[in-house]
């Protein structure tokens, strides 16, 4: 009998090993806009942007500053759009029309991602983790719009998360740059 309480005791042991949070954003993988593969792990040594995005928002303007920084600090900085139509129907378009959308109209040669939900039923995993303290150890966010930010060291650990309002050129983003 003793034999059998150890063995449920380590049962119990290993189960809560496997609901501890992700480390780092280079656990996800997802799919780009154009059928590959982006594995978050690739960008190691550099800080990530994540953003999700809209074609036909006010804040759409944003893919010019986003493209900019992502030049700009290109040597130190992956950003990255997942494009979502979750608020207001901003993003109706397929993945072929968003990307000669973007490239035509911002120039932006930065990775995208297909479509992705950022919150409900349908979240994107890598939302999920981003969205959650309980997940990424770190905050909890609640997407209320498009151009929402989040900031990655250079492990892959969350260091902030931005409103769409703050742009991507804004001082307390390129303050984690600089």
């Amino acid at each position: 009998m003793k034999y059998l309480s150890t063995i449920a005791a380590i049962l119990v042991l290993s189960a809560f090993t496997f609901v501890s949070p992700v480390e780092s954003i280079y656990a996800f993988k997802a799919k780009s806009i154009e059928g590959k593969e982006i594995k978050f792990s690739d960008y190691k040594g550099k800080k990530i942007l994540v953003v999700n995005t809209a074609s036909k928002c006010g804040f759409t303007p944003q893919y010019e500053a986003l493209q900019k920084v992502s030049e700009q600090y290109k040597d130190k900085l992956v950003v990255i759009g997942f494009p979502c139509n979750q608020f207001g129907g901003q993003e109706p378009g397929t993945e072929t029309e968003i990307q000669e959308f973007c490239k035509a109209r911002y120039g932006v040669t930065f990775p995208l991602s297909a479509k992705v939900d950022v919150k409900g039923d349908n979240i994107s995993p890598i939302y999920k983790w981003l969205c959650n303290k309980s997940e990424n150890g770190v905050l909890d966010a609640t997407i209320a719009w498009n151009f929402n930010k989040f900031l990655l060291d250079e492990n892959g650990k969350m260091i902030a998360y931005f409103p769409s309002k703050v742009k991507p050129d804004d001082d307390d983003i390129l303050k984690y740059l600089k």
